[in-house]
């Protein structure tokens, strides 16, 4: 059963800085590409930044700059570095899985997390 667990969201103000963590069992951790997702209150479910096998990794324009995408292999996990946070950051945050390359598509991934919430102050 595969499973994804993010953790490390929170409440933090504008400029601060959160990592967000997502790990992963039940599958090949080194064949999967992930995606990390945001959904805020009112919007739909956005691209964050993705990370491939190999480590290549983008990020949407809106994060881009601020917001890095990594993976370690021997944890099967991955990370979500958030530096400068802005209020319209505040969103839940979900990580995905897909058994190929990286996508900016949500329909893409094949396994989700239940999300983490971060909330930024101003």
């Amino acid at each position: 059963q595969v499973q994804l667990v993010e953790s490390g969201g929170g409440l933090v103000q504008a400029g601060d800085s959160l990592t967000l963590s997502c790990t992963a069992s039940g599958l090949s951790f080194t064949m999967y590409a992930f995606g990390w997702f945001r959904h805020a209150p009112g919007k739909e479910r956005e691209f964050v930044a993705a990370i491939g096998w190999n480590d290549n990794s983008f990020a949407a324009d809106s994060v881009k700059g601020r917001f890095t995408c990594s993976r370690d292999n021997t944890k099967n996990k991955m990370y979500l570095q958030m530096n400068s946070l802005a209020p319209e950051d505040t969103a839940i945050y979900y990580c995905a899985a897909a058994l190929s390359y990286p996508s900016e598509v949500t329909g893409h991934y094949r396994y989700w997390g239940q999300g983490t919430q971060v909330t930024v102050s101003s």
